[in-house]
């Protein structure tokens, strides 16, 4: 299987389009508002994980952590 990388530049809702399954892990690290109806569409199109993390406190660490647990690598810069 091919490593899926994902671009920590890109929105939220332009990863999410692309991989569906980010949703629910950036939920369980406790993006707890993607699951609304339209902010995904919204506020995800603005928005990067980055700056998620940090409005909500979130380590990227544990971000990083768990896309690659799910098989993602990260890719920044």
């Amino acid at each position: 299987m091919a490593t899926i990388y994902i671009d920590l530049n890109r929105s939220v809702h332009s990863l999410c389009q692309e991989y569906p399954e980010l949703v629910g892990i950036l939920e369980a690290l406790g993006f707890k508002e993607i699951t609304k109806p339209g902010m995904l569409s919204t506020v995800g199109r603005v928005m990067t994980i980055p700056k998620g993390a940090a409005m909500r406190g979130i380590s990227m660490d544990d971000i990083r952590s768990a896309l690659l647990a799910n098989g993602f690598e990260v890719k920044e810069g």
